[in-house]
């Protein structure tokens, strides 16, 4: 049975591509648009990775890992930040949040899949 990842991110092309990118390696994907809508997704089923991003509206990526880590079923999920923050005050921020890694955009598939196949060891 293939892993089930999340992808938020509020621009529909980078969920295409990162949708993309995974599905070619027979990845489960659900997606969504802001954290928000990822911490509705969240209450009814569980992930075995999260790939966030950071700026979005109504909920960002730093109070959805926040948020995340207070539910059981995420406690130890892997959640890594897809975002074009590159700073270190942002990163340790996600940090400090339960962020598992950082990567910036834009992103190399190949990276993204070598990281994912990690973090799901």
């Amino acid at each position: 049975m293939s892993k089930k990842i999340l992808i938020v991110d509020d621009s529909a092309a980078i969920r295409q591509m990162v949708e993309a990118t995974l599905k070619s390696a027979n990845y489960q994907v659900v997606l969504a648009k802001d954290g928000q809508e990822a911490l509705d997704i969240c209450k009814g089923q569980g992930f075995d990775f999260v790939l966030t991003d950071q700026n979005m509206p109504r909920m960002d990526g730093i109070t959805l890992i926040k948020s995340l880590r207070t539910m059981s079923a995420f406690m130890r999920t892997p959640i890594i930040v897809l975002t074009t923050e590159a700073g270190d005050d942002m990163k340790n921020q996600g940090k400090a949040a339960g962020a598992t890694g950082w990567m910036v955009k834009p992103f190399d598939p190949q990276k993204l899949l070598a990281i994912t196949a990690k973090v799901l060891g």
